[in-house]
């Protein structure tokens, strides 16, 4: 998920100006999305598996997935309109339900990032199998030892934003090139067939195919949470550094996307051995053995990390806020709030590091193992966003805003259903209300202490 790093504090006359505010932006925007452009490297993968392999289903159904973000990023663009200063779905559901429908998104979010970093450090460790197959039997080791490495760095607290910038910026140069390269001068082609028999009519595949892909969608909650952390902007500019933001990820997101299934369609690039990924190959096709594939391959695996990173700031940030301060009354026990000189809550690492260890694991240090449970937490949270800004359009009297909400929650709320029915990723919405659950509990022993609807908000600010 998307994840976020505070800048340094800037006094608001020197944040407002040309050159120093275009380079707060570079870094805010291409750091906020770093989640969410790394999740092609998996998404489309997804979607292939659940087509069983159907190339002439694939356009179709990642189009859909693409039209969804759409309607996602629509919703969050009101959300940052009316809260400037960040909250997101949790300070909507709070605002429009009251405080303890807060506990929803909240439990979403949580599961959310436990599975960002396991699915993100999973895919890092197969983009290096694939650059390097001798080592795909020590698959889970070395998808341990990257997820140690990225916990350590969070020791270190919020430093690395331009360093995920950089990243996000030089993996969408190399998909880029490797984009153009594949359609005007590719290396090889693949042998999959066009059509696979996918046991359903075409419009049924596609339909219950694309929410797998749907993870995505995750990150696009983002830049309206993260926004909290520009405490030198005024309250205008924070929405134009939000809203900017979110339409950058949908053009980048979105057109990397649909660029590279076009790719595979092309190419007729089908599902991957065992030992390499399905972006992998298209890239392998597109440009050969050589330098370009390298490098594709290396910016993917740092992307990837730079998300699993991000993850490990918001989580434990999240679960520093919940325990409350020394002026706050807190919901979580004040060890999780215990910091180093950098501010990083080092108990909360331990406790994403331990749950992020137990999921890879789990899955054999295989992503796609993970996605069918990646998108149902987060959806859980879109839905309650979306549900919320329909009562807010309808309390104001906006019939076709409401109206527009309204079928994006259901779209949303389809899009959930499927996940749901494929079995076992209910074990996401389990984790989401056990979560949710434990902390409404634990706040209503507390005395119910006021501002929880703000704590995403205050965690992004602290």
């Amino acid at each position: 998920m998307p994840k976020r790093t505070a800048p340094a504090a800037t006094p608001p006359a020197a944040a407002g100006r040309g050159p120093r505010r275009a380079v707060l932006f570079f870094a805010f925007a291409f750091a906020v999305i770093a989640d969410p452009v790394s999740s092609v490297a998996y998404a489309i993968e997804a979607a292939l598996h659940a087509l069983h392999g159907d190339l002439a289903l694939l356009l179709p159904t990642m189009a859909l997935v693409v039209g969804l973000v759409v309607v996602v990023t629509a919703n969050y663009w009101q959300l940052v309109r009316r809260f400037p200063k960040g909250g997101g779905a949790a300070a909507a559901a709070g605002r429009a339900f009251g405080a303890r429908w807060t506990f929803l998104p909240i439990g979403a979010l949580v599961v959310d990032f436990v599975l960002t970093i396991g699915i993100s450090i999973a895919a890092a460790a197969s983009a290096v199998v694939a650059l390097f197959p001798d080592l795909a039997p020590a698959r889970i080791p070395l998808a341990l030892v990257l997820l140690v490495m990225v916990a350590g760095l969070t020791w270190f607290g919020h430093r690395g934003r331009l360093l995920f910038a950089a990243m996000t910026v030089v993996f969408v140069l190399a998909a880029t090139a490797v984009v153009v390269l594949g359609f005007t001068a590719p290396h090889s082609t693949g042998t999959a067939p066009a059509h696979t028999d996918p046991g359903r009519s075409a419009v049924l595949a596609v339909v219950l195919a694309f929410p797998v892909a749907m993870a995505l969608a995750t990150g696009v909650e983002a830049p309206s949470t993260a926004i909290a952390q520009l405490g030198q902007l005024d309250d205008t500019h924070r929405r134009r550094f939000g809203r900017g933001t979110l339409a950058l990820l949908l053009v980048i997101v979105g057109g990397l996307t649909l660029a590279l299934t076009a790719l595979a369609v092309k190419l007729h690039i089908g599902l991957p051995g065992a030992d390499s990924t399905h972006i992998a190959d298209i890239a392998h096709a597109a440009a050969g053995p050589g330098w370009l594939y390298g490098a594709f391959q290396l910016t993917s695996s740092l992307l990837l990390l730079a998300a699993a990173s991000s993850s490990f700031q918001a989580g434990p940030g999240l679960l520093k806020a919940l325990a409350g301060s020394d002026d706050r009354p807190g919901v979580l026990p004040t060890v999780l709030g215990r910091s180093n000189k950098h501010h990083t809550p080092y108990w909360s690492v331990v406790v994403f590091l331990g749950a992020a260890a137990v999921i890879i694991v789990a899955a054999g240090g295989q992503e796609q193992e993970l996605v069918l449970f990646y998108a149902v937490s987060v959806f859980v949270s879109f839905l309650v966003g979306l549900v919320a800004m329909t009562r807010f359009a309808r309390t104001e009297r906006k019939p076709v805003l409401a109206a527009v909400n309204g079928i994006a929650a259901a779209a949303v709320a389809f899009t959930l259903l499927v996940n749901l029915l494929r079995g076992w990723p209910i074990l996401s919405l389990v984790a989401t209300l056990a979560v949710g659950g434990g902390l409404y509990f634990r706040w209503t022993r507390a005395g119910r202490p006021s501002g929880i609807e703000d704590v995403e908000a205050r965690a992004e600010a602290d």
